[in-house]
């Protein structure tokens, strides 16, 4: 079954993504619009919430999730999924199994892999992106009563092509002086296994030190522990507050939690 890919007009985020900031729009746009005509850059696009539906008329993604980018730059030669389909644990194993053989044999950045990796994000436990030491994907099939399954992405064809896909650590993203950088990295917790290598307090620190040197508009956002805070208010940032929505836990606790929304060069 093919399910739409617009609402409202604006073409959904084609992945289930954990810690997705569609939520986050209303507290963004007022920021994003008297900058409009500006090239938006994402240095972590994740599920290319935020990008969707801002929609900018240029665009620079990032991420160093190198299946995420294959999947995006398959989007934009219009993917067609040919694989089966359903929502079945034996089948999601299957796929899984295939999709790490595709990585094993140097073939992660074919149409087969790119069409495997939409299959597991939607299948997969709570829309989580997870690799072993091995560099293997290793998310357990999910709890979903009924998905759905986009099977033409024709839609997000003429979209994404005017928007450039970069697979780099985001240091090496080469920014115009007039570029609104939103930049919304791994939250400050244990878990880094979004990436092979993961993402360090290190990481974190120089995402920081990174972003400080861009002359245009910037907004960072994070969970907002203590060192986060300190960190950003060092570097001159001017520090809001949000409520996130919490989407995945393992404690099962749903609480919202606090997020840093912090700024620079730009104001409201």
């Amino acid at each position: 079954m093919k399910k739409s890919a617009m609402t409202n007009g604006t073409l959904k985020p084609p992945l289930k993504w954990a810690g997705g900031k569609r939520w986050q729009i209303p507290y963004l746009r007022p920021f994003w619009e008297p900058h409009n005509d500006c090239r938006l850059v994402e240095p972590f696009c994740g599920g290319l919430a935020v990008t969707l539906q801002l929609q900018p008329q240029q665009a620079l993604l990032n991420d160093i999730n190198v299946h995420l980018i294959n999947f995006y730059t398959w989007l934009t030669k219009g993917l067609r999924c040919r694989i089966e389909m359903k929502n079945q644990e034996s089948l999601f194993y299957a796929h899984r199994k295939r999709f790490n053989e595709l990585l094993h044999t140097k073939k992660s950045h074919t149409r087969e892999a790119a069409a495997l990796f939409y299959y597991l994000n939607r299948t997969g436990y709570n829309g989580l992106c997870r690799f072993n030491s091995k560099g293997e994907f290793n998310v357990p099939f999910g709890t979903y009563k009924t998905i759905t399954y986009i099977n033409d992405f024709s839609d997000y064809r003429n979209v994404l092509n005017d928007w450039e896909f970069q697979n780099d650590d985001f240091s090496r993203l080469a920014l115009r002086k007039s570029d609104f950088v939103y930049a919304d990295p791994p939250y400050d917790v244990e878990f880094t296994a979004y990436s092979k290598g993961g993402f360090t307090w290190e990481d974190q620190i120089r995402t920081a030190e990174w972003l400080v040197q861009h002359s245009g508009p910037v907004i960072l956002v994070n969970q907002a522990t203590p060192r986060i805070e300190a960190l950003y208010r060092r570097l001159g940032f001017r520090l809001r507050y949000l409520d996130a929505p919490r989407r995945i836990s393992s404690s099962g606790d749903r609480a919202p939690v606090r997020e840093v929304f912090a700024t620079r060069n730009i104001s409201i």
